[in-house]
């Protein structure tokens, strides 16, 4: 382990303005890795993972059924 690094990075971190701080800690905390949904909806149109259901009967429409109340 670098204890020298890691008392140097501390250092720098300490010296940085709020602002400054606070931009690092959404970076480090905030920045998530994983697809966005329309990152993940993009894969599952392009990669046809779906194209089964093209062949499934359309069992049900907007008129079946009770409507929903609106909150």
């Amino acid at each position: 382990m670098n204890i020298h690094l890691v008392e140097s990075i501390i250092q720098v971190i300490r010296s940085l303005s709020p602002e400054e701080q606070a931009i690092l800690e959404e970076k480090l905390f905030f920045d998530v890795a994983y697809p966005s949904s329309p990152d993940l909806i993009t894969l599952a149109l392009r990669g046809n993972s779906f194209e089964f259901l093209d062949d499934e009967p359309d069992l049900y429409s907007l008129d079946d059924g009770e409507p929903m109340p609106c909150p």
